[in-house]
């Protein structure tokens, strides 16, 4: 057995499938267990902070297994996993990154820096999210998407992998957003499209093809037009 590196009240066990786990106590539902390295809130467990800086609220599963050989997630220092929200196993994130209530971050993502994912929001998996990026309420991100650097997506935004839905067998893959795009409430933007750097694609938007870098997309389906003065430059995320 080895010790536990939280403020246990046991030393480390393990389970039947050999993975350690930690015995946090035992109520009059049976010992409470948490994989060691990652912090499981719940169960009546008081909010907790991990040895790496990553605050877990009462509610919130920061580390759930998907396949037998699946690795707890990782996150830096400053980080915050509201309660409700559940990140799976095999996600690494930077430092400061936040989630609203109710969020769900899947398997095989990778965030930066101070990124923000909101109450709703869901990360798909095996998607790569760069740093100082913000998505807000209700945000949907299918796998196999690429999010850059200072991206902003706004509430109900929904970028989508699959062209033809249950229609035809095709290979998925979402969109990708270059450095500084920002995505406003309620637009969809459709599978394998590419917004340019600097782009701003208006609220509710269909984006079906590439945009541009530093172009407006607006309607449906969306046009372009030139960005106007007032909407150029760089996200302040």
């Amino acid at each position: 057995m080895r010790e536990c590196p939280f403020r246990c009240f046991g030393p480390a066990i393990e389970r039947e499938n050999g993975r350690p786990t930690a015995v946090l106590g035992v109520d009059s539902r049976g010992e409470i267990h948490i994989p060691l390295g990652v912090y499981r809130a719940g169960n009546g467990v008081m909010d907790e902070e991990t040895e790496s800086g990553v605050t877990v609220e009462d509610g919130a599963q920061f580390g759930r297994s998907y396949a037998a050989d699946s690795s707890p997630p990782e996150a830096g220092p400053g980080s915050v996993i509201r309660a409700g929200t559940i990140v799976y196993d095999d996600v690494v994130a930077g430092d400061g990154f936040v989630t609203g209530h109710h969020a769900l971050v899947r398997e095989r993502t990778t965030l930066g820096d101070g990124v923000l994912v909101g109450t709703q929001a869901v990360i798909d998996g095996a998607t790569a999210v760069g740093d100082d990026v913000s998505m807000q309420t209700g945000v949907y991100v299918p796998r196999k998407t690429v999010i850059e650097d200072s991206v902003f997506l706004g509430p109900n935004a929904t970028l989508l992998n699959d062209q033809y839905p249950v229609r035809t067998e095709t290979d998925l893959v979402g969109p990708t957003l270059e450095d500084g795009v920002s995505v406003g409430a309620n637009a969809t933007i459709l599978p394998g499209v590419t917004v340019g750097e600097r782009s701003f694609v208006a609220a509710g938007a269909v984006v079906t093809g590439d945009v541009p870098p530093e172009t407006l997309a607006v309607g449906t389906p969306a046009e372009h037009r030139e960005l106007p003065p007032e909407l150029r430059g760089w996200n302040d995320l």
